[in-house]
């Protein structure tokens, strides 16, 4: 049967998401510490059809050092806890649509493995702080990007199934027509919430 046929069901983003980050902290070793059982992958919709702007972002939920309260302005604040079943879930994994997915290939893969570079190799709930003042992209985001496609063509050289990765191979319009609809899980990003002092 021709894969060009198109699909009855809608496509589940999240779902094909979760498939292929669960493949990459496999094959990848500076990924190993993740656990996608922890990580909710989601995507939201891009205010404007645009090329340029935001992608994707790794949510975390927890604080410095994975602390689940921090203190500003003089009060301590928690975040609000995020469980799928009994899991508590630790990280935000979010995709822009339709921008994200208008990406080139290569350009797809990239953001992913960006974003879920981010994870604090203690796998806590903060994010990865890198040395120095710019600790989330260190001094030039342009080559921590070019390191994140270092690691993209390690991926791609061990041969993962070509079918976790097919979707990226689409535009958004594409994969749309394909399957007559794209679906996926969509979670409001939990609130800061202050502690009272009788609390």
């Amino acid at each position: 049967m021709s894969s060009d046929l198109v699909h009855t069901c809608p496509f589940d983003f999240s779902r094909a998401m979760r498939r292929l980050c669960e493949d990459l902290v496999v094959r990848l070793p500076e990924f190993h510490h993740v656990g996608m059982d922890q990580v909710v992958v989601t995507f939201a919709q891009a205010r404007r059809r645009v090329s340029h702007g935001l992608q994707a972002k790794l949510t975390p939920l927890r604080f410095q050092h994975g602390q689940i309260t921090t203190h500003r302005n003089g009060r301590e604040w928690t975040i609000q806890r995020l469980y799928q079943g009994e899991a508590e879930m630790l990280y935000i994994l979010t995709f822009y649509l339709p921008r994200f997915q208008d990406q080139s290939f290569r350009e797809k893969l990239i953001t992913i493995v960006h974003e879920l570079f981010h994870i604090s190799p203690r796998f806590d709930g903060d994010i990865r702080r890198l040395t120095g003042h710019y600790h989330v992209h260190s001094h030039s985001q342009k080559e921590y990007d070019e390191q994140m496609g270092l690691l993209v063509d390690r991926y791609i050289s061990t041969r993962p199934p070509a079918d976790l990765f097919a979707f990226l191979r689409l535009d958004f319009r594409s994969l749309l027509l394909k399957h007559r609809g794209v679906v996926g899980l969509r979670v409001p990003i939990p609130k800061l919430v202050p502690i009272s002092k009788s609390a």
